[in-house]
């Protein structure tokens, strides 16, 4: 697998649309609702704006987003890291946030949440990305579990 990265620009709006909606379907129908599924073109040029975005390739092939977010004196918020469904479990993942901790290397501390029921992502961020749990919380009817990663 030959990986790589490219920054999302505002041109990308639909094709990142395609890839949340393929990575986060299962959320949306589970939960009934997902932030990332179903975001119009205007709501992702401004996401990619906003949040700056890496378009994760193999070969030529689209197949994920990673999305680190600055919060300023070494503080990131991990807001995405998603993979379509075909190519999970490949060591990507694992890959692209590596790749981004390389690309703002001057981080201190990262944080991030996702779905307490989700066992996979749990494992995956403890495990393969040394985060620890740092609480949870509410959002809807989802229960968020809270990640940090701090050296």
């Amino acid at each position: 697998m030959r990986l790589r990265f490219i920054k999302a620009e505002k041109k990308d709006a639909d094709l990142l649309i395609n890839i949340y909606n393929a990575a986060f379907y299962d959320d949306y129908v589970k939960y009934g609702e997902c932030p990332a599924y179903g975001k119009t073109r205007g709501e992702m040029e401004a996401s990619i704006e906003k949040f700056p975005k890496q378009i994760i390739f193999n070969e030529d092939n689209p197949i994920g987003i990673i999305s680190l977010v600055d919060r300023g004196d070494g503080e990131y918020y991990l807001g995405c890291l998603c993979i379509i469904p075909e190519y999970q479990g490949k060591g990507i993942g694992t890959h692209a946030f590596h790749y981004m901790i390389d690309l703002y290397n001057d981080w201190k501390k990262i944080t991030l949440v996702t779905p307490a029921d989700k066992e996979e992502n749990i494992k995956f961020y403890t495990v393969r990305c040394g985060f620890i749990i740092d609480g949870t919380e509410m959002d809807g009817n989802v229960r968020l579990v809270h990640f940090l990663l701090e050296r």
